[in-house]
């Protein structure tokens, strides 16, 4: 089963990633010292972070996984450095009107 999930750490920052195999304890590559700087000594004693699955397929190809990864970062804004920790597609800030 092919997969993407979401990955919320205790600051509420999420990070989305995929995984081929559909691995129960397979929580990604993010960048870990981009994460512990977020987080204390005494915060990471005690860690607990929670794992969604939110898109699944056994038949869709490698390609098409890669696409609806980038699409469900995007969406959730999972690449915005204050939202969370996907470093790629690089985040395009929007200017509003009026603002």
């Amino acid at each position: 089963m092919k997969v993407i999930y979401k990955i919320t750490y205790p600051n509420g920052k999420i990070y989305v990633d995929k995984d081929l195999t559909g691995t129960l304890n397979y929580f990604g590559s993010a960048n870990s010292k981009l994460i512990e700087r977020d987080f204390t000594a005494e915060q990471m004693r005690d860690f607990t972070v929670r794992k969604q699955i939110l898109w699944e397929s056994e038949t869709a190809t490698e390609k098409e996984v890669n696409l609806k990864e980038v699409e469900l970062i995007k969406e959730l804004e999972a690449n915005n450095p204050s939202i969370g920790y996907n470093q790629w597609p690089k985040f395009k800030a929007t200017v509003q009107a009026g603002v």
